[in-house]
């Protein structure tokens, strides 16, 4: 975009830039052209000094002479100049593609976040683990020694009832018996439900 850009100077003869909006509210295919010529150049750097990519602010200050074009009948003569009316625009649509941008980075460093997060917290099941252990230790020494014997042989060695009736030399009924009341003694003191 190479158009001669009049900040100050000399003004431009003909209709001004009020009236040619004006103009363009109504469809004026020419008052646009020459609206163009006026802004365009200060459109684009202002539209650059916010986003500093020149690509996004050339699409930027294209959209912007779109929504001029679009919406030059809402421009309110009363209000402001139309030079501070597009520019007002092409400040908006820059913040807005700004915080779009930024709102797009968060996301993605949010949704990589989660991807890197583990399933579950390592710590915290160990510490979980750790104090169930420790639990049904302190539980278990509430049992009385045949109790104790029996449920320790049949769940952390896992030998059959008819196997720890052998091996601690009592009865398979009394192993039977002993070992339903230790683990009721088991599940009252660990809190579990019936």
């Amino acid at each position: 975009m190479k158009e001669a850009v009049h900040i100050s100077g000399a003004p431009t003869p003909g209709p001004d830039l009020q009236e040619l909006i004006g103009r363009v509210a109504r469809g004026d295919q020419d008052a646009f052209g020459r609206v163009y010529d006026l802004v365009s150049g200060p459109v684009l750097g202002l539209i650059r000094s916010v986003l500093r990519d020149p690509a996004q602010s050339e699409e930027v200050a294209q959209e912007v002479l779109v929504e001029v074009w679009r919406t030059a009948a809402r421009f309110q003569p009363a209000r402001g100049s139309g030079m501070t009316w597009v520019l007002t625009l092409a400040h908006r649509r820059a913040v807005d593609r700004v915080r779009s941008a930024q709102a797009s980075s968060d996301r993605e460093q949010r949704a990589a976040l989660l991807d890197r997060t583990p399933a579950f917290d390592e710590v915290t099941e160990q510490v979980e683990a750790r104090l169930e252990r420790e639990q049904v230790r302190r539980c278990l020494r509430t049992l009385t020694e045949l109790q104790r014997q029996s449920v320790t042989l049949a769940y952390y060695r896992g030998l059959a009832y008819r196997e720890v009736a052998e091996l601690l030399s009592v009865p398979l009924g009394t192993v039977k018996t002993r070992m339903r009341d230790g683990l009721i003694r088991l599940r009252d003191c660990l809190g579990v439900g019936a």
